[in-house]
């Protein structure tokens, strides 16, 4: 027994990446902290797992805890265990992300717990932040950027009717690569995954464009069993970015 109390004596946590888009950016949900280590800092939304509670209930639970969102499908990517990635001591943290609109949840952020407040920041925006939450980010973005070259993203994130420059403006924010326009809507359309809806934009100021919609049979066809979308051909690679790329 006091073999065993000695191996079960680091905490664990759980921590979570919010990726949102705005219709244009990429940007990443943070935290003020109201507690030591780091009071004052914006950081990633995490605590501490209960001890009767599995690793998943805990990530909602925080969540909700820290932002008040709550229903977020939260995606496991990774668990962190330097020795001293805490100053308190060790404790272990499991990485969580999600990717969502951001104006489908912006009436639901209500800080709380720890969190003094609650902020969308741009992506290319964020430096240095405390713990190993840089690491987390971006462990968590090349889960996203794999995840948009093997599955279709964009039905929770654009509107119901949307054009291909939006289309196209999510996949350069997501995978931060500038895409050769031509190229793109080749690929884009020859999957057979958009419906042409014989409408325009309205109230624009350049000639109207016209406007498509997912194919909602055929999108999730490719969810459940994937593709490989080649993007090899993009105009070139943008900037890294603070390490994000």
């Amino acid at each position: 027994m006091a073999l065993l109390n000695k191996h079960f004596r680091s905490p664990f946590t759980v921590d979570n990446v919010i990726f949102g888009f705005d219709d244009e950016d990429l940007k990443v949900l943070l935290i003020k902290r109201g507690e030591d280590p780091f009071e004052n800092k914006w950081a990633l939304p995490g605590y501490f797992v209960k001890e009767l509670e599995d690793l998943d209930t805990a990530a909602n639970r925080v969540l909700e805890e820290l932002t008040g969102l709550q229903n977020v499908y939260l995606e496991q990517v990774q668990t962190f265990g330097k020795t001293n990635r805490h100053p308190s001591g060790r404790v272990i943290t499991i990485a969580y992300y999600s990717l969502i609109k951001i104006s489908d949840f912006t009436k639901n952020l209500k800080p709380g717990s720890i969190a003094q407040t609650t902020a969308w920041f741009s992506l290319s925006k964020i430096q240095h932040l405390p713990f190993d939450h840089s690491d987390i980010l971006q462990a968590c973005f090349q889960r996203l950027q794999k995840r948009v070259r093997n599955q279709p993203v964009g039905f929770e994130l654009l509107p119901p009717k949307f054009t291909l420059s939006q289309l196209q403006s999510l996949y350069e924010a997501i995978l931060n690569i500038e895409l050769d326009k031509r190229n793109f809507r080749k690929k884009i359309l020859s999957m057979d995954l958009l419906i042409e809806l014989g409408e325009y934009q309205e109230g624009v100021a350049h000639r109207p464009a016209k406007l498509y919609e997912f194919d909602k049979n055929r999108y999730k066809e490719f969810l459940s069993k994937g593709y490989v979308f080649d993007l090899s051909e993009s105009k070139k690679q943008m900037a890294k970015v603070n390490g994000y790329h």
